[in-house]
């Protein structure tokens, strides 16, 4: 089973989440896997503390994201693939697995698109058309080089950032580049690991839902979790067998993601 791991922000700035290396050394054996982590809160610690105050934006559709110039984008580089990958392989190398860190820049590994413009919503809710700044959206997936690297025994670490059509980093929203990942290298399964135990609506845990049933429900959940179903729903419909939302702060947390054990389950049926 080749299997997409993308482990959220949320856990990243705690360090490196061990119970779900120890896991991934248990399945490595028997799975192929693709690590694509976050980090965004660890970014903005980084970012203040080199006086580079950060400006977030809010889309029509109520979606929050870093607003993103050249400096901000340089540092993003910096601390998701110069420390936060980093410290990933360190973790699977002292449990004994062959890891290598990438940057989606990275023989353009992801390929990216630039936004030119970017709607948001102003102070006083009205819609207002802003500089794209260095923000952009994965358009391919270099799946020879994913390939290359499986085939060796290797788990690939992948930082979120994108090269831009002029070889520019790209900020890209790592719950779409673990989905497009996924897609690219036709995974069975994709799992977005979170600090919850998957999507809750109406205060319970919504256990399965398929790719339409999922898109309805978007209106009803909160931004940050908005972002992982979105990605679950590109994922399956790009052809990914199931996308699972689960806890990452549990004891083994993948392999009860991969048995269905307390999580939401999206799928085409």
């Amino acid at each position: 089973m080749r299997i997409v791991v993308k482990i959220g922000g949320s856990l990243m700035k705690e360090g490196v989440p061990m119970a779900l290396i120890e896991d991934v050394r248990a399945l490595a054996a028997s799975h192929q896997i693709i690590i694509v982590h976050g980090g965004g809160d660890v970014v903005t610690q980084y970012a203040n503390g080199l006086g580079k105050e950060q400006r977030f934006v809010v889309s029509p559709d109520g979606i929050r994201s870093r607003y993103t110039d050249m400096e901000t984008a340089e540092i993003y580089q910096m601390v998701m693939s110069g420390l936060l990958a980093k410290r990933l392989v360190s973790a699977l190398t002292k449990s004994g697995l062959k890891s290598v860190s990438l940057s989606g820049a990275d023989g353009q590994l992801l390929q990216g698109k630039r936004k030119s413009k970017l709607v948001i919503l102003d102070d006083r809710g009205r819609k207002v058309a802003i500089e794209g700044g260095y923000t952009g959206k994965v358009v391919g997936v270099n799946f020879a080089l994913l390939q290359t690297l499986l085939s060796e025994g290797y788990i690939p670490v992948i930082s979120p950032v994108a090269s831009g059509e002029g070889a520019e980093p790209l900020n890209v929203d790592g719950d779409r580049a673990a989905s497009s990942v996924a897609s690219g290298v036709k995974a069975d399964c994709v799992v977005f690991l979170t600090n919850v135990a998957g999507l809750m609506l109406d205060d319970n845990l919504v256990p399965h839902l398929t790719a339409s049933e999922a898109s309805a429900k978007l209106p009803h959940i909160g931004f940050g979790m908005q972002k992982k179903v979105i990605g679950a729903v590109d994922a399956v419909e790009g052809g990914v067998k199931e996308a699972i939302i689960c806890s990452g702060t549990r004891p083994g947390p993948l392999s009860r993601a991969l048995s269905h054990d307390t999580c939401t389950v999206i799928c085409n049926q």
